[in-house]
């Protein structure tokens, strides 16, 4: 009875989960993210650079996002995160509150790059929360760097201060991590397989278009 009662629980917690991921992803602002979709190609166009940052499991997507930006949308892509020796030398040296900022000045940020933001709180400095995010996000306007967001809850400083910002919806208090951060990917993915954005082919993509030919 016991281990009925615990697959009815853990199957109820998966058929929500999902139902929540699919009620956010309509809950999203499309014209948020087509704005995104208009000034990553500007900042191509330019022949500026993208930067990405983020924080925990949004360093790793962040990562993985500068891939895609670089190989698919044809976009300059760097994150911080990526230089495990500079990042640590910098926290260690500097502090952890600039080791974004920093980074970003060394690297020459300007006017025609663009920052992007993975986060789940979007930084805030009255909570002590992601406070290097902030200060980046300071750099950035300073230089006149674009910024755009891709965060949750409220959104913090991100939400703020950005040119554009694609606010995850919170449905839940349990599930706002693992929500943010899933969509983190859906957007870019989104954002880079746009045809305004996208400039070089997919790997699976082009095989299937080159079976379908041959047949």
């Amino acid at each position: 009875m016991l281990v009925k009662k615990q697959e009815g629980h853990t199957l109820n917690y998966i058929k929500t989960y999902l139902e929540q991921t699919s009620k956010i992803a309509e809950m999203l602002d499309q014209d948020q993210i087509f704005k995104a979709v208009t000034l990553l190609k500007n900042v191509r166009q330019n022949k500026g650079r993208l930067f990405i940052l983020g924080v925990g499991g949004s360093a790793g997507n962040a990562s993985h996002a500068v891939n895609d930006f670089r190989k698919i949308a044809g976009i300059e892509s760097y994150a911080p995160t990526d230089n495990v020796s500079e990042l640590t030398a910098r926290t260690n040296d500097d502090g952890w509150d600039s080791v974004f900022s920093n980074w970003l000045k060394v690297s020459n940020l300007n006017s025609k790059d663009a920052l992007m933001i993975f986060s789940v709180g979007g930084g805030s400095i009255e909570k002590n929360i992601s406070t290097n995010l902030v200060k980046a996000l300071d750099h950035a306007k300073s230089v006149g760097a674009k910024t755009i967001g891709i965060v949750s809850r409220d959104g913090g400083y991100t939400k703020q201060v950005s040119d554009c910002c694609i606010l995850i919806p919170t449905l839940t208090p349990e599930t706002v991590t693992p929500h943010a951060e899933e969509f983190q990917a859906i957007v870019w993915h989104l954002i880079v397989s746009h045809p305004e954005v996208q400039k070089n082919q997919m790997k699976w993509e082009s095989a299937v278009q080159t079976a379908t030919s041959k047949n």
